[in-house]
């Protein structure tokens, strides 16, 4: 008897495996092996193999259906053009619309940020680095562009391996900095702060050598700024 799970669920479900490469890039997605895979009927699978085109994830094919995407080097390197538009801009309006929650949520973040940068536990930072920038991103007020941000980290975390960055103490400060202008209402600080602060983060970012990343590219990733 197949359960009664949500096609939002699925759909997460999905994309989770697609981020974390158990669903390989240019790999077929056929919906009875997933519906097995879920424990759910067809109808779900189906709306979240939609809903996954729509976000870039999922592409279709002639002959084939429904695939996992597969990216060029030139579209890898857009996404990470596109965080640097778009994370100062959340910083902004997070400047200009955040919640006492939120500001709360925020400093219990850089604090353990900061503490375990300190201490050199490491294994923790990047959850807690994306739980500081998924925090901030709600806190711009703006479900749409709360979504967009989110689907982006996701799509930054499954085409690029982040590194331990070296400068761990260095990268909680800088989330302080962006902390205390949020606070303060200082929507250019804030926006600026962001701005320097993914610049400076660019060298922790190595493309995933998939077979497919260099199909079609022009360039190498992002040849307008270092990434090294």
């Amino acid at each position: 008897m197949r359960s009664h799970i949500s096609a939002h669920a699925v759909c997460t479900a999905i994309r989770d495996d697609i981020v974390s490469g158990l669903l390989a890039p240019g790999s077929r997605l056929i919906e009875d092996i997933l519906a097995a895979r879920y424990g759910v009927s067809r109808v779900p699978v189906r709306e979240a193999l939609r809903t996954l085109q729509s976000e870039g994830f999922v592409t279709s094919r002639h002959h084939a259906g429904a695939c996992v995407a597969e990216l060029t080097e030139q579209e890898a390197a857009d996404l990470l053009d596109m965080r640097a538009l778009m994370e100062p801009l959340g910083a902004a309006r997070a400047a200009a619309r955040r919640t006492t929650a939120h500001l709360k949520v925020l400093r219990g973040l850089v604090r353990l940020g900061r503490e375990r940068a300190r201490h050199g536990h490491l294994a923790d930072l990047r959850q807690l680095d994306g739980w500081f920038h998924e925090t901030l991103a709600q806190a711009a007020g703006s479900p749409s562009l709360t979504a967009l941000l989110t689907q982006l980290r996701r799509k930054i975390e499954w085409t690029y391996v982040i590194e331990p960055p070296t400068r761990v103490t260095d990268a909680w400060d800088e989330h302080g900095a962006v902390l205390d202008a949020v606070a303060r209402g200082d929507a250019e600080r804030a926006r600026t702060l962001m701005a320097a602060h993914i610049e400076r983060s660019l060298p922790v970012y190595r493309l995933r050598r998939h077979a497919s990343s260099v199909r079609e590219a022009k360039r190498p990733v992002n040849t307008a700024r270092a990434r090294a």
